[in-house]
C-alpha cells in the first residue's frame, strides 16, 4: 500500500487495498496515534484525509476517498474475516475533527469492539513499557504481508522473517492490552474528558 502522491488521490489507494482485505481472513492491527481506517467514522476519515491532503499538496479528493473507506469497512460484517486490534490508549485522547467528531468516534468504537469476530484491545496509560515501548502503526494480513505506516508512505513487507517479527511485537504489545469492559471502560473515560469549546 503507498500514500498518495503529489498529483494522485486518495480515492484510488483507497480502492488499492480492497481486494487485500478481500482475501484476508486474520488481521492483526497496532496502532499508537490514530485510529485505523476500518474503525473510522465517515467525519473522523474526512477530518483525517483533509489535514493529509492540505499537508502533503495533494488532490482533494477526500469526499470520494471517505466513501471508498467506508465501503470497505463491510469486512467487518461479511465473510469469515477476524480483527485483532490493540490501540495505545493515547489514539482515544487525541481529538481529531473536534469533541462532536471524536464523541461519536468513541461511541463507534464500542459498538465495532462488541462485534463477535472483533477483538479489541486497550493499553492502558499506566502500564509499564519497559519490555516494549510504543512502536509504528502496523497492519499484518494473515501471515503475507505487513503494512507498516511511516510519514510520507506505506511500507509492505512481505519477507517471511520480517512478517514473523512484527507477528511477535503483536504478540507483546497484546500482552499489555486490557479487553472487554475494562477496554469500555478506558473509552467511556475518553468520552468523558473531552472538552467541548464553551
Amino acid at each position: 500500500m503507498a500514500a498518495p502522491r503529489k498529483g494522485g488521490g486518495f480515492r484510488r489507494v483507497q480502492e488499492s487495498v480492497s481486494p487485500l482485505y478481500d482475501r484476508t481472513q486474520t488481521f492483526r492491527v497496532y496502532s499508537s496515534w490514530l485510529l485505523p481506517g476500518i474503525l473510522q467514522i465517515d467525519a473522523y476519515t474526512r477530518a483525517v484525509l483533509r489535514a493529509l491532503a492540505q499537508r502533503r499538496a495533494l488532490a482533494n479528493d477526500v469526499e470520494e476517498a471517505v466513501g471508498a473507506r467506508m465501503q470497505r469497512q463491510r469486512v467487518l460484517h461479511e465473510g469469515q474475516h477476524r480483527f485483532a486490534i490493540v490501540l495505545e490508549e493515547s489514539v482515544l485522547r487525541t481529538v481529531i475533527g473536534g469533541c462532536d467528531t471524536m464523541a461519536a468516534q468513541l461511541g463507534h468504537l464500542i459498538e465495532v469492539g462488541s462485534l463477535p469476530r472483533v477483538s479489541l484491545g486497550i493499553i492502558p496509560f499506566a502500564v509499564d513499557r519497559t519490555a516494549m515501548r510504543p512502536v509504528e502503526d502496523f497492519w499484518i494480513f494473515d501471515n503475507e504481508q505487513v503494512n507498516v505506516e511511516l510519514t510520507s508512505a506505506f511500507l509492505t513487507i512481505t519477507q517471511p522473517y520480517a512478517i514473523a517479527v512484527y507477528a511477535r511485537t503483536f504478540r507483546a504489545l497484546s500482552g499489555f492490552a486490557v479487553y472487554g469492559k475494562a477496554a469500555r471502560s478506558r473509552i467511556t473515560a475518553a468520552i468523558a474528558a473531552l472538552e467541548w469549546p464553551v
